[in-house]
């Protein structure tokens, strides 16, 4: 069975558009033609990897990873190519019309892709939170569709994050600390009118972002996969830590304990494996948040911050961390006009 892998770091505006014919903005196609590659990292030898430049994915390929992949493709090839599965960063109307284009018949329906569209509304990352209520846990998210229930919202809980359904990371993303300014308020109106809403949730002091990775095989059940510890500059991310396991549950256990860890995994498990029964196959990620407190240990968890319902860096950091040593960061940087993903040692 010929797989083809496809990283479409435009996903999540795609989704947000919902539009056959879309046009990525600049730093989406510059990420996806600098880093389209980076599925070589867990395809298999017999895949194939869709690239923008087969030449360069070769060469980035070959200086991160010190070996060759042999089935880089750029569109022009897949005419000639008998593909019997897409695995894509994530699914969307503009990639199914983009593969439907160049002749490639394994996609999904519009169908199933509206399906997938509808399980990416953060609506039910608000109620996943809400279901992870343990002991040791903390955060609250509301749905709001007017700003009148946004003000009520931030005059009850003082300083607010206002999100769009619907967005790419750090870009649909508001802080409100007092009475909203007309950029604010136009910005969260202009949302609900194309979006039909926007989440609102409490403001909470971070201490340390992190993931959990899963896989749900669309019959009801989730698998937990990993840890994703990662780095966050002004909202976008820059890299993750590469360790095993042990090592990243010890560097939470500095905040939270593993007990929390594990009964949260299993939870997340239990309750999207019945919500993506026959309705989602693949990668997810859901991103976490260590919060400070005025408690004795001075610690809580936020145990959804987002549901990321499409393969993540994290899954890349899993991937690249089974085959590189331990105790190295992955870091993407953008410098001389080019984005590059390296290995660093962790000082």
């Amino acid at each position: 069975m010929a797989k083809l892998h496809i990283f479409n770091p435009e996903h999540d505006i795609a989704l947000a558009v919902n539009l056959s014919n879309f046009t990525s903005p600049h730093a989406g196609r510059q990420l996806r033609h600098d880093l389209g590659y980076l599925p070589a990292i867990w395809a298999m030898d017999t895949d194939y990897v869709l690239v923008d430049d087969v030449e360069q994915a070769q060469t980035a390929f070959s200086r991160l990873m010190h070996r060759p992949f042999g089935h880089f493709v750029d569109k022009r090839m897949l005419q000639r190519l008998t593909i019997d599965c897409v695995e894509p960063w994530g699914w969307d109307l503009a990639l199914r019309a983009f593969l439907l284009r160049y002749g490639v018949r394994a996609v999904p329906s519009e169908m199933e892709i509206a399906v997938v569209r509808d399980l990416s509304h953060r609506r039910h990352a608000v109620a996943l939170l809400d279901q992870l209520r343990l002991e040791g846990t903390t955060g609250w998210a509301w749905q709001a569709d007017s700003l009148r229930a946004v003000l009520a919202l931030r005059c009850e809980h003082g300083s607010i994050v206002v999100k769009a359904p619907w967005s790419s990371s750090g870009r649909g993303i508001r802080f409100i600390d007092g009475e909203p300014d007309d950029y604010q308020t136009r910005w969260i109106q202009n949302v609900i009118q194309k979006q039909g809403s926007v989440v609102v949730e409490a403001y909470c002091q971070k201490v340390k972002d992190f993931g959990m990775e899963f896989e749900s095989d669309g019959e009801g059940r989730v698998s937990y996969l990993g840890l994703s510890l990662f780095h966050t500059e002004n909202g976008a991310y820059t890299g993750n830590v590469l360790a095993s396991e042990k090592e990243k549950r010890t560097i939470l256990n500095h905040y939270i304990s593993d007990a929390l860890l594990t009964n949260v995994q299993a939870e997340v498990c239990a309750r999207l494996g019945v919500l993506y029964r026959g309705r989602y196959k693949g990668p997810f990620g859901i991103d976490m948040m260590v919060v400070a407190t005025e408690r004795a240990d001075g610690f809580l968890l936020n145990p959804c911050v987002e549901i990321n319902l499409r393969r993540t860096m994290g899954h890349v950091a899993l991937a690249l961390a089974r085959q590189c040593p331990s105790g190295q960061v992955m870091r993407i940087d953008y410098t001389n006009n080019i984005y590059r993903l390296r290995k660093l040692v962790e000082l």
